[in-house]
């Protein structure tokens, strides 16, 4: 993708900046490898099979569509910062995705897979997001980096997020995204995990289920609980709706995420394996708290273990994406990038 970094104005200071936005992007990416074997299942399930996840339990982790769409995003904020448009985004889901000849699409979520047919089809947004899937976690996934771009300013990320999010998401699934993206903002700024919370809320309408199942989940967070496995079916249980078949839903996923980090006070480890063993859609919601808290204290707080075993991304789900790494997405959003591109 042709870039020119764009520069966000913020009074804190670069390197600083610079550490957290490496933290966030990075913690998503760690998330999402951590909770990408465990998706889909359920906390039984996982017990069964692993015991307690406390650390990769593959061979070769790597992560999936959720940083593979945020590193798209980023590098599209990235070049055209606050200026971001609508038809900036979905021609830019034409040429990267949607007008490939790749052959079968190789993965993502169903609001993806929704998104691309109408777009293949010619339609335009908003009508490209009126699918089955537009409130799913697909643009929470993707929402980081707007918060590492507008740090500080939780309203700017909000407002930028849901820019990106027209092409293949509404209602619920924008919400979700701006929940994200505001969390990540704040804490870029150096709020504690209160002030990331009350940033999230702050941005979504206080009557919505994304707002709701956040507050639901933060104060079941806040109880306390004789052991982890206790506090972790706390959370779950004030926000998972029973036998809903669909795990990508924006309101769950969002609020198990936010519970998570809620539950952990911000710490990396604690906050990404929470949410990795409550499951559902377990790497979209440890690549959240992943960058939450990722954001809240920096790349300094990811485990060594975790952090090495990041790469640049396989192009499994976005072949365009393939070599492309987190850390430079951070570093060209942050107000010291210095590599620029030119078309």
């Amino acid at each position: 993708m042709e870039l020119i970094a764009c520069n966000p104005p913020t009074s804190a200071e670069p390197a600083t900046l610079l550490e957290r936005a490496r933290g966030a992007l990075l913690g998503l990416a760690v998330g999402d490898a951590l909770g990408a074997p465990a998706e889909n299942m359920r906390p039984s399930e996982i017990r069964r099979r692993w015991g307690r996840i406390e650390g990769f339990v593959s061979d070769d982790p790597a992560g999936t569509d959720d940083t593979e769409y945020a590193v798209f995003s980023g590098l599209l904020l990235a070049r055209h910062g606050s200026a971001l448009s609508v038809a900036h985004v979905e021609r830019a889901w034409h040429r990267w995705i949607a007008d490939l000849d790749e052959g079968p699409f190789r993965g993502a979520g169903f609001s993806e897979r929704g998104t691309l047919e109408n777009l293949r089809r010619g339609l335009a947004a908003p009508i490209s997001a009126q699918h089955r899937h537009a409130w799913s976690d697909g643009l929470a996934m993707r929402a980081a980096p707007f918060g590492v771009f507008a740090a500080g300013r939780p309203a700017e990320a909000a407002r930028l997020v849901a820019i990106d999010g027209a092409v293949s998401h509404d209602g619920e699934g924008i919400y979700g995204g701006q929940a994200v993206a505001a969390g990540v903002a704040a804490a870029m700024a150096g709020a504690g995990p209160a002030g990331v919370i009350g940033a999230a809320l702050s941005v979504i309408p206080m009557d919505s289920w994304t707002a709701r199942s956040l507050r639901r989940a933060v104060v079941a967070a806040g109880r306390r609980y004789p052991d982890r496995l206790s506090a972790e079916r706390g959370v779950r249980s004030a926000v998972v709706i029973g036998g809903y078949p669909w795990t990508d839903l924006a309101p769950e996923a969002v609020g198990l995420a936010f519970g998570a980090f809620a539950a952990a006070r911000g710490e990396f480890r604690t906050s990404v394996l929470t949410a990795v063993n409550m499951g559902r859609d377990a790497d979209t919601t440890a690549a959240v708290a992943g960058a939450l808290a990722g954001a809240l204290s920096g790349a300094a707080a990811i485990p060594p273990e975790w952090s090495s075993a990041i790469g640049p991304v396989r192009g499994a789900c976005l072949p365009s994406m393939r070599g492309y790494h987190v850390l430079h997405v951070a570093s060209l959003l942050t107000p010291d990038a210095s590599v620029r591109a030119t078309s």
